[in-house]
């Protein structure tokens, strides 16, 4: 039954797209915005290992490779979720603005011509395949709250109940056509709101219900290999070009703004968090400036193609700052976000979420806004009201999801798993293996 399904799938497409290229709608497709996109594409697939190498090397050695093994695992299971279900919940003929019609499952009816309603000078297959890379890397990023702790089984079914009850609804109301946020003129360029409020908030939550790890605040848990993190942190850097710029659906000027935008608030946030940490703690780490960089990545995500490169500089020294506020806050409150997920993703979306609502300006996007300080109060106030409904939303349906799998399959491993580490305990490997000087 499966394979039928597939077959009519496949033989669809085909239909789809041969009358397109008969009837020369062909025509439409810019060559050069499809080439940028699809290398867009390529650059966001890339963060998610990048962020398993970011994630890795600051878990314990034991964890290590679990920790590499969900984001590599992610990209398997929300690439096929995406292809079965997800695209067309997130993207598809809106229903009550809250939810699309799964109308393409199992990417029936995307072809190689354009879908006018959102990229109309690239294949709609090309569309898909840039907006399947967020979702791929949004769940991943919750992974770094439940580090070191959680059962890798009840891990991956999280996934797929989170993609489909959380990010595709949230992906609607923000980015479809017919989606009430965006309606209401509610602006996420790249996703400050669809993929980092919804995951640093589901990251907080997961991190609460599943209880701090054990020894927390009590033991020393350093990083296992910091270059890994520094590498993976490189990586992100690079990708998000394709992140930001790539969201202007077409090669030109706009994405020439996202791309500068990017690079500029990520730097000035690198800056921001290596001053702060030094005068506070007299030593500037390589950590702290890695994650400052992604900290004014996050922040400006929602702003790229919104705002100019002198409020994109700003954005990231606000960014570097707060982010830095929330990190170190965090043993403070006791809750065990392993990996800062929260006070990174959750905190810098957020910031990059409102300041977009005071830096837009029509004169960079006149598809967007004016700000708070060119007067738009209106555009301020749908801001606010975005982040409201995403924060809400997310923490209690992943609250509810938490719960019933805790019921059905139990969220934390045992407590002998997780003394030995989750490598051998769930995965039968270790990253390292150093050989002693006697070894022969």
């Amino acid at each position: 039954m499966l394979l039928k399904r597939f077959a009519i799938a496949g033989a669809a497409m085909l239909l789809a797209a041969v009358p397109a290229l008969a009837q020369g709608t062909e025509a439409s497709i810019n060559a050069g915005d499809t080439a940028w996109m699809l290398v867009s594409c390529a650059l966001v697939m890339l963060m998610t290992p990048g962020l398993a190498l970011f994630y890795g090397g600051m878990v314990r050695q034991k964890n290590v490779l679990s920790t590499i093994m969900h984001s590599f695992t992610i990209l398997a299971v929300a690439t096929v979720h995406w292809a079965i279900v997800g695209y067309g919940l997130a993207f598809g003929p809106s229903i009550g603005g809250f939810i699309g019609k799964p109308v393409w499952m199992f990417l029936s009816g995307v072809g190689q011509e354009p879908n006018a309603d959102y990229a109309p000078t690239i294949p709609h297959m090309v569309f898909m395949a840039f907006q399947m890379m967020f979702a791929i890397i949004t769940p991943a990023l919750i992974s770094g709250a439940i580090a070191e702790r959680m059962k890798f089984s009840t891990f991956v079914v999280f996934v797929v109940l989170w993609l489909t009850l959380v990010y595709a609804p949230v992906a609607h109301w923000v980015w479809a056509v017919g989606g009430w946020l965006r309606n209401l003129g509610a602006l996420d360029f790249a996703g400050g709101t669809v993929v980092h409020i919804s995951s640093g908030v589901s990251g907080l939550i997961a991190a609460l219900m599943l209880r701090p790890r054990l020894g927390y605040l009590r033991e020393p848990m350093l990083p296992n290999n910091l270059t890994l993190t520094v590498l993976g942190a490189g990586l992100l850097w690079f990708g998000w070009f394709g992140f930001n710029a790539g969201s202007a659906l077409a090669s030109g000027g706009l994405a020439s703004s996202a791309f500068v935008a990017t690079h500029i608030a990520s730097a000035s946030a690198t800056l921001s968090w290596i001053v702060v940490e030094w005068l506070h703690r007299r030593k500037p780490s390589a950590l702290g400036a890695v994650s400052g960089c992604v900290a004014g990545l996050v922040a400006v995500t929602p702003a790229a193609g919104f705002v100019s490169p002198q409020s994109a500089l700003i954005i990231g020294l606000i960014a570097g700052a707060v982010c830095y506020g929330a990190v170190i806050a965090k043993p403070r409150l006791r809750y065990d976000d392993s990996l800062d997920a929260f006070g990174i993703h959750g905190v810098g979306g957020t910031m990059g979420a409102l300041l977009t609502g005071v830096f837009a300006s029509k004169l960079v996007n006149p598809a967007g806004a004016n700000g708070l300080i060119y007067g738009g109060f209106g555009l301020f106030a749908t801001q606010l009201l975005a982040i409201g409904a995403t924060w809400l939303y997310a923490a209690v349906v992943t609250a509810i999801i938490l719960k019933v799998l805790d019921l059905l399959m139990g969220l934390r491993v045992k407590e002998d798993e997780e003394v030995v580490g989750l490598d051998v305990a769930l995965h039968g490997e270790s990253g390292y293996h150093f050989m002693s000087e006697t070894a022969v």
